[in-house]
């Protein structure tokens, strides 16, 4: 009996053993912070703005626990492809896109969906991709805001030379639309729009400088971003034009809001790219873990609709300089009224 009694046992453990081994294996949860893996890709880091949108990416994604690791491509679009091929093969769970050029990513957002991989689409747009988020702010209204200031300052009949970014740049059109708009109706005609490739500020000195006759007759110059808008006032002032002709542009780079205070621009637009990065720092880490973005507002990227977390930009003129800037912490007294100080 007893020898039964242990066969007989020993059948009923062989069988549960049996019933476990046919259990499905469980479905692979979502990433847990400390698990959590960000590959970040940026344009380049020369112009101001980027090395800041970096910074608190990187510092909010670590307070929630995630991994970051940041590459630029410094203005070169095949690195970049091959970068992001890089961070695909090696398994990130998210991929922070800025993209130099707004259409050759596309089937790489493609292919790291298809590897399990989030992408989102850093201020500017990749198109055709379908990303899972795209992050920005309102570009149309940036482009309205400067073109408001312009008209401020201008009558009908006077002229406006907008120097804008590079055409392979989604947020360039988006720019321009809001400009041209906004002056449309005003009697302010705009004599020409020159495209600066890959954002490269020179370009903007050397299109003065070979056009000086025709910038003589304009009272106002749009400039893409505030890198544009040094390298044309230095142009400028080589013709002994700066502070002569109005310039707006965007971004409230430490030197703009200088010249700003100095009477040599304009205008800024703000967009508070502190928020910004935070709050795709949070939507990353949420991606990685299966929520997705808290937001009803979408934008078309070519093939259908991409969810817009869409931030509101702000205009700053000497008048709101300490209200905008300074109160927000975002540049020091010392550093916007160094050169007034100094002079003093």
């Amino acid at each position: 009996m007893k020898r039964w009694l242990c066969l007989v046992l020993a059948l009923a453990a062989a069988l549960a053993l049996a019933a476990c081994g046919k259990q499905e294996a469980p479905e692979a949860s979502a990433a847990e912070p400390e698990n959590i893996r960000i590959g970040m890709l940026f344009d380049t880091f020369v112009v101001e703005r980027w090395q800041r949108d970096r910074d608190i990416f990187v510092s909010t994604a670590q307070e929630l626990g995630a991994e970051v690791t940041v590459q630029s491509a410094n203005g070169d679009v095949a690195e970049q492809e091959a970068q992001m091929k890089a961070m695909i093969a090696a398994g990130m769970d998210v991929l922070v896109v800025v993209p130099i050029d707004s259409e050759p990513l596309a089937p790489l957002v493609r292919q790291a969906q298809e590897a399990g991989i989030r992408v989102i689409s850093y201020d500017r747009l990749i198109e055709n991709g379908g990303a899972d988020l795209y992050i920005s702010f309102d570009n149309e209204a940036v482009g309205r805001l400067m073109a408001e200031a312009v008209a401020d300052r201008l009558s009908s009949g006077d002229r406006v030379l907008m120097l804008c970014g590079p055409t392979t740049d989604a947020n360039t059109a988006q720019v321009t639309k809001g400009f041209t708009e906004a002056l449309s109706g005003t009697g302010i005609t705009i004599t020409d729009v020159f495209h600066a490739e890959g954002w490269k500020a020179e370009y903007a000195a050397q299109y003065i400088r070979e056009h000086s006759e025709e910038v003589r007759e304009v009272q106002a110059i749009m400039c893409g971003n505030d890198n544009l808008a040094t390298f044309a006032v230095q142009a400028l002032a080589e013709l002994q034009l700066a502070g002569k002709i109005h310039i707006v542009a965007q971004d409230a780079d430490l030197e703009a809001c200088q010249r700003i205070v100095e009477g040599t621009q304009d205008m800024t637009v703000f967009k508070s790219v502190d928020k910004l990065a935070a709050e795709a720092a949070r939507a990353a880490v949420d991606l990685a873990q299966g929520t997705p973005p808290e937001t009803e507002q979408t934008i078309s990227d070519g093939t259908g609709k991409v969810p817009y977390i869409r931030l509101d930009p702000v205009a700053v003129t000497a008048e709101n300089m300490d209200d905008v800037i300074l109160a927000s912490g975002f540049h020091l007294r010392e550093d916007v009224y160094q050169n007034i100080e100094n002079a003093g």
